[in-house]
Order: structure tokens, then C-alpha cells, then sequence
């Protein structure tokens, strides 16, 4: 592409952009709507200022040099019109803090309310978005996008301001000699598509550099991580990180050094022009001066109206090309909120049958991860029977969190379906599916709260239920742990903020567990969530949740066999299907691949 093709097909890109701003400014609006009416009237008043106060200095002035040159005695009339410059300055003194503090009062409503909004949205999602790093790119540049756009917000109101301002300065110039106000607009119109074409060369070199800053937040987090500090010793990979780090730092800092000089060389010639432009028109107005045409007080006042109408033109353009070049870095923004969630209930769903008299059906269940060809589950057929206990295991990546993960409708199958007493998931409604089903994931949330909260998040709406979340703490064993910490219940958990206990990999699991109990769901689901705990440990847990889900539908994953022939029914997985399906009896007897990673497993404790 030529440079110049380059230039018109940024110049497209900018102007297309401007289609986002009005959805933002919907979003400002319902932030604040009465701080948004008080703003714009504040501007509008503060912009009519400047043509009033240059008139009534004109009108000052006029009359000062009828007073010297006629010998007259000074009129009333001058100190009126002093008395009247003094209050518009006041007045514009008290209407330029109130803007300001409007400005602020809406920064810190909308900043509040996008970031709610992008919080709601980004949950309603489906989880698969999240396994694109696409995606991940996106969602990071909506998340900068929804608080970093406040310039753009006050811009608009600026914007608003100085046209105003701009046109009521231009009428007043015109009036005089409209070649003053055609000599700024040549000065002025060079430089505003100098400095927006920069401004989309920042836009394009800001998203290029959006992977490479990924890496570096990564790389930030990495070095200075708890999780990650003992290895970085151990594996001696200071300089390792250090010097990755260096090197993407150093890519960015050329690139925007390399930009910031041709803005700076381009900039400072295109500033030339502009001014010579103004001191144009300026030397126009003196010389209808000195030969009488204008008076000192039309001369003080097309002055300053041409300095100002310039400035304002130049502000004008500029903060145009600063809102197109903005509304550039909220396409992000903009196409995260037109995403939506491909998950989601039909309207007029079933509610969840309470209680499920058939159990859940995997009729010729086939998966696949976007962009990845392999089948995870290729024709799946397997049945889990209410108040049924089910293990499923297998060699990693056979698919065994993928069920769980198409049980609880976090996924849909590519082709197939999964039932519920027969009726298809999807006809159900979702939230009310999630209702009855408590699962605890192996990499469960440590949550930075205190360990009632972290126990009162698996049912939210039970978090002062003291007693019943003690009840959910007592089935997980959690209660022990919980009973040593000097607050108990009350204990802020983690390291990030004051106070905090962390506690370990063990302990934070039976919170979590205390998390599926908490939800009385007809379903619970254990996914390798003991997987840092010791075997004896495991038993423990696993032999409670046996007890606990005695006469309950519950399925579990776990690669120790002491645990699994807790379950009433084993399930193999292989190649994405069902290779063997019984009780522990049945398939050590069998002697297929049950039977050999038993006796894998059984031969490392002889």
C-alpha cells in the first residue's frame, strides 16, 4: 500500500469510527443524566463568555479615547461598563470551577458504571470465548477502553464549547472582513490533518502492541509473583525474564520514540503555518487601523477575537480529530458489548424437574475446541441415573472435564445432546439448571475475602445464613480449619490486603468443598478439586462425600483408585468415548484398561 493510499484509508478508518461514540455517550447518559444536562448548560453559558467580555472591553476602550481626545469628563457610563467586565470574570471565574467539577462528578459516575457493565457482560459470555486469546486480546482493550476514554467524554464537551465560541468569534470577524476568518482557516486546516494523521499512526501502533504488552503484564506479574518466586530462584531465571522483558520493552520504546520524532518534525512545520496565518489577518487589522477604518477598540477587539478564533479553530479541529482518533480505540470497547452469549435460555424455558426423575443423558455427544480439529468427545453415549454415584476417569485429555463442563451446560456440543429426563438441556432455563448443580473444579477460585464469603459464593444469596454456612463448613471439614484462624468466619483470606491469612493448598480446598455443599443442588460435582491433597487426605474427603451424597446424584473425577472404588459406577474414557463402564468388581475382573491402571497404581504402594 503507498503512503498515500495509507493516508485515505486511515482517514476512512477515522471517520467510520465516529459511528462509536454515540453508543458510548449512551452509556455516559444513563451514568448521570442530570450532571450531563448541567454540564452543557454550564458550557454553553462559558462558551458566549469570550465574545462579551471582548465587547465590552471594545465598548471600554472606545469610550476611553473619546474621553481623551474630546477633553470630556469620564461618563457614567465607562464604569458601568467596568462594573459589567468584572462580573462576566467573576461569573466566568465560578462557571469554569463548576464545569470542572461536573467533569469530575461524571468521570467517577460513568468510570463506576462501565466498569459494572463490562464486569455484567464479560460473565454473561460463554466460557469457550475465553479459551480464544483473541478474545483475550479484546476483552484486555475493552477493559483499558471503558476507563480510558473519560479524555474522550470531557472532549465532546469541550468540542461543544468551542464551536460555540468558534462561530460566535467568526460571526464577529465577518462582519468586519470575512477574508480575516478564510486567512485562520488556511493557516489552521494544514496542521489538523497533520496532527489526526498522527494520531491514527499512534491508534495503529497502540494496537500492534497490544500481544507484546500482554507479555509484558505477564512477564511484570511473573517476576514479582509469590506463586512464582521459588523457582525463579531455584532455576536461576532472573536474567532469563529480565532479559525477555528488556527486549519486548525496548521494541516499544523504539516505536514510540520513532513516532514522537515525526510528530515532532511534522508538528513544529505545520505550527508555522498556522501562525503565519494568524499574524496574517492581524497585520490586516492594523493596518485598517492606521488608516482610520477601524477604531483602538476595534482594533483591540478583532485582535484578540482573531487570536482567540484562531486558538478556537485549532482547539476545534484538534479535539475533532482527538475524539475520531478515541472513538478509533473504542472499536474494542464497542464489539465486546455486540458479542453475546451463544449459551443462554430460549425464552418460555422449562424450569430444572425438581426432583429429576430420569438423570442426565449424553445421546451421541461429539466436542471440539474452537480452532482445534481434534474431537475431545466423539459420539458419546453415557447415562448418570439419579441418585447415582459415578467416577469418571482416564488419561489426561481424554474429556472428563469436558463433560462435567457439557453437564452443566458451561459448553454445548458440536453435534449430539445431552438430556435432562429426557428433554434436551438447552430447552431448560440455565439459571434455574445451575440451581441444582454444585460443582467444585481443580482450579477452584481462592477468593480474597473473608472465609464466610468464600463459603457463601457458592450460594450467594445465603451469605448472612451464619448457620448454615457453618453447617456447609462442618460437611467439608472446613470448620477445622476455620476454628484456628484469629477471626474464624471473619478472617480475610489471602495476602492481598491487610490481615490476610493465607492458607494452604489443602485447606483451600475444603473451603471450596464447603462451597458445593452449601448449595443443596440435586447434583454434585467433585472435578479433581483434592488433586494437591495427600492419598490419606483424599480418602478422607472423598470418603465424606460419599457419605454426604449417600442417596444424591454425584459424579467425581480422580486418579486415585482408592477414592474411585468409592462410586457406584466407573466410567473409562478413552479417544473421547466410553471404553469400559462398571463397578470396581466388574472391571478389575474384566482385566481391560481399568484393570491395568489399577494395578499401575497398586504396584508404587507395595
Amino acid at each position: 500500500m503507498t503512503a498515500k493510499q495509507s493516508f485515505w484509508t486511515g482517514w476512512r478508518e477515522r471517520l467510520s469510527a465516529i459511528r462509536n461514540v454515540p453508543p458510548v455517550l449512551r452509556i455516559v447518559w444513563e451514568s448521570g443524566r442530570a450532571v450531563v444536562v448541567f454540564g452543557l448548560i454550564s458550557r454553553l453559558f462559558a462558551s458566549l463568555l469570550p465574545i462579551g467580555l471582548l465587547w465590552i472591553t471594545k465598548l471600554i476602550f472606545d469610550s476611553i479615547v473619546r474621553t481623551v481626545t474630546t477633553h470630556q469628563s469620564v461618563p457614567t457610563s465607562l464604569w458601568w461598563l467596568v462594573a459589567a467586565e468584572f462580573a462576566l470574570a467573576v461569573f466566568s471565574s465560578g462557571l469554569s470551577r463548576t464545569i470542572d467539577y461536573l467533569d469530575a462528578l461524571l468521570a467517577d459516575r460513568y468510570t463506576r458504571h462501565v466498569s459494572i457493565l463490562v464486569m455484567r457482560h464479560a460473565a454473561d459470555l460463554d466460557l469457550l470465548a475465553y479459551e480464544d486469546p483473541v478474545f483475550y486480546d479484546r476483552l484486555e482493550r475493552a477493559r483499558v477502553q471503558a476507563t480510558d476514554r473519560l479524555g474522550m467524554i470531557q472532549s465532546i464537551g469541550r468540542l461543544v464549547q468551542q464551536v460555540i465560541t468558534t462561530v460566535s468569534l467568526s460571526v464577529s470577524i465577518m462582519l468586519f472582513s470575512p477574508w480575516l476568518l478564510l486567512l485562520l482557516i488556511v493557516g489552521v486546516v494544514p496542521a489538523f490533518l497533520g496532527e489526526t494523521h498522527f494520531a491514527f499512526l499512534g491508534y495503529a501502533k497502540n494496537l500492534r502492541q497490544t500481544p507484546i504488552r500482554r507479555q509484558l503484564d505477564y512477564l511484570r506479574v511473573l517476576g514479582g509473583s509469590k506463586e512464582a518466586a521459588k523457582e525463579l530462584k531455584l532455576f536461576g531465571l532472573r536474567e532469563f525474564l529480565a532479559g525477555r522483558f528488556a527486549g519486548l520493552s525496548n521494541q516499544i520504546y523504539e516505536e514510540d520514540v520513532s513516532l514522537a520524532r515525526r510528530r515532532l518534525i511534522g508538528g513544529s512545520f505545520l505550527s508555522t503555518i498556522s501562525t503565519a496565518g494568524y499574524y496574517s489577518a492581524y497585520i490586516f487589522v492594523v493596518w485598517r487601523t492606521v488608516t482610520g477604518v477601524f477604531s483602538l477598540g476595534t482594533l483591540y477587539f478583532l485582535a484578540n477575537a482573531i487570536l482567540q478564533a484562531s486558538a478556537n479553530i485549532q482547539l476545534s479541529f484538534s479535539t475533532l480529530s482527538g475524539i475520531a482518533d478515541q472513538a478509533l480505540f473504542l472499536t474494542d470497547l464497542i464489539a465486546f458489548f455486540e458479542m453475546q452469549p451463544t449459551i443462554k435460555s430460549k425464552p418460555n424455558a422449562l424450569p430444572a424437574p425438581r426432583p429429576m426423575v430420569h438423570g442426565f443423558e449424553f445421546r451421541n455427544v461429539s466436542f471440539r475446541y474452537p480452532g482445534s480439529p481434534r474431537l475431545i468427545l466423539d459420539g458419546l453415549n453415557f447415562h448418570l441415573h439419579p441418585r447415582e454415584r459415578v467416577a469418571l476417569i482416564g488419561e489426561n485429555g481424554q474429556g472428563k472435564t469436558t463433560i462435567v463442563k457439557l453437564l452443566t451446560r458451561l459448553y454445548d456440543p458440536v453435534e449430539g445432546q445431552v438430556l435432562l429426563d429426557g428433554i434436551d438441556l438447552r430447552e431448560y432455563d440455565i439459571e434455574d439448571i445451575y440451581r441444582e448443580i454444585g460443582v467444585i473444579f481443580q482450579d477452584f477460585m481462592r477468593y480474597e475475602m473473608t472465609a464466610r464469603e468464600n463459603i457463601a459464593v457458592g450460594r450467594i444469596e445465603e451469605i448472612d445464613n451464619v448457620p448454615l454456612v457453618h453447617q456447609s463448613a462442618q460437611k467439608s471439614m472446613a470448620d477445622e480449619v476455620i476454628g484456628k484462624l484469629p477471626h474464624q468466619y471473619e478472617q480475610m483470606l489471602g495476602r492481598r490486603f491487610d490481615g490476610g491469612v493465607d492458607l494452604s493448598g489443602g485447606e483451600w480446598q475444603k473451603v471450596a468443598l464447603a462451597r458445593a455443599y452449601l448449595r443443596e443442588a440435586q447434583l454434585l460435582i467433585l472435578d479433581e478439586p483434592t488433586a494437591a491433597l495427600d492419598a490419606r487426605s483424599e480418602f478422607e474427603v472423598f470418603q465424606r462425600f460419599a457419605e454426604l451424597t449417600a442417596g444424591k446424584t454425584a459424579m467425581f473425577i480422580s486418579h486415585r483408585f482408592s477414592t474411585v472404588r468409592m462410586a457406584d459406577r466407573i466410567v473409562v474414557l478413552e479417544n473421547g468415548r466410553i471404553a469400559e463402564d462398571g463397578d470396581h468388581e466388574q472391571l478389575t475382573h474384566l482385566g481391560g484398561r481399568y484393570a491395568e491402571m489399577f494395578e499401575l497404581q497398586a504396584a508404587n504402594y507395595r
